[in-house]
């Protein structure tokens, strides 16, 4: 199935075949950069990976240096959809070539310093709903993200799902219930975040029983990504409870662990180095308790991360 825009709502403006020494490929050179970064959130919202995003977004410009969609507005638009695309057929193939883990599938992080607060963007998405939308159905995930998230009518994402756009709104209601049933809510203030998890490293420190589950909601989630080949004590499933959390954090006090604050898709996390292993520890905090520590030792999904 091909998609193609109505050009009914595109200006009839010359094409631009040469005006002020401008081709029409260098202005649809031009526009794909300056939409770059917005489709790059819309393939990392869909694919939970950087790498797997920047090669939809790549293999979106191919596919505009093909087939120009015409006119001179909403080239943003056709390019998210054209992104969307590309994202469902890549989680369809997913699905269907997934390995079984023996722990837990999380999103690649997007991490930076602490002192680097200010240069993460405000539209962050949090690894605990990215661990969400991952339990959706790709279909239900391409219209969740493509209305809810980035605004585009149901009307256009209809065909990309081979469905009327009646039928495609119930996919994304069906998608946003799940999201409020099952994404935690996170503190909006940042510095709150901090000073929980810098209390649940120094009751860790301490070897503080106690301490570790005036920090932790009764209910907390502890998940570990040791990727595809992970030894034996990352390869369990998810870790429910504040008693069975607590009883694990003497990871956190080890002597041999080296232990700085980073931020992680926004909210505050940990790079945790051992000589032969590095962990990045992600948390989301809600109502001044932690509810969710997801745990990533994948290398690949470390590769960006600078551990030096």
């Amino acid at each position: 199935m091909s998609y193609s825009i109505d050009t009914s709502r595109v200006s009839d403006m010359t094409p631009l075949e040469q005006v002020d020494g401008v081709t029409r490929r260098d202005w649809l050179a031009a526009e794909f950069e300056r939409h770059r970064g917005h489709l790059r959130a819309v393939g990392y919202r869909m694919l939970g990976s950087v790498s797997d995003a920047e090669d939809a977004v790549q293999e979106s410009w191919l596919r505009l240096d093909r087939g120009d969609p015409g006119g001179t507005e909403d080239l943003r638009g056709w390019l998210t959809v054209v992104v969307g695309r590309i994202c469902l057929d890549t989680l369809r193939s997913r699905k269907a070539h997934s390995e079984r883990l023996a722990g837990s599938w999380l999103p690649e992080p997007i991490s930076c310093a602490a002192a680097d607060r200010d240069v993460v963007m405000a539209d962050s998405v949090g690894l605990a709903l990215l661990v969400v939308l991952e339990s959706l159905t790709p279909v239900e995930r391409l219209a969740f993200v493509l209305h809810d998230v980035f605004g585009i009518p149901f009307v256009e994402i209809a065909p990309l799902v081979e469905r009327s756009p009646a039928a495609t709104r119930q996919l994304a209601s069906r998608a946003r219930r799940r999201v409020r049933a099952e994404a935690p809510d996170p503190d909006a203030d940042f510095a709150t975040q901090r000073g929980v998890v810098d209390a649940f490293l120094a009751a860790a420190r301490r070897g503080d029983f106690e301490a570790l589950l005036q920090t932790l909601d009764p209910n907390i989630v502890l998940r570990i990504d040791g990727g595809p080949h992970a030894p034996r004590p990352l390869a369990q499933p998810p870790i429910v409870g504040a008693v069975a959390v607590a009883n694990g954090a003497k990871n956190f006090r080890s002597v041999g662990a080296k232990i700085e604050p980073v931020i992680v898709n926004g909210a505050p996390g940990l790079v945790i180095r051992y000589p032969a292993r590095s962990f990045l520890a992600a948390f989301t905090v809600t109502k001044g308790r932690i509810v969710e520590i997801d745990l990533i030792a994948d290398p690949d999904k470390l590769r960006g991360l600078s551990l030096a």
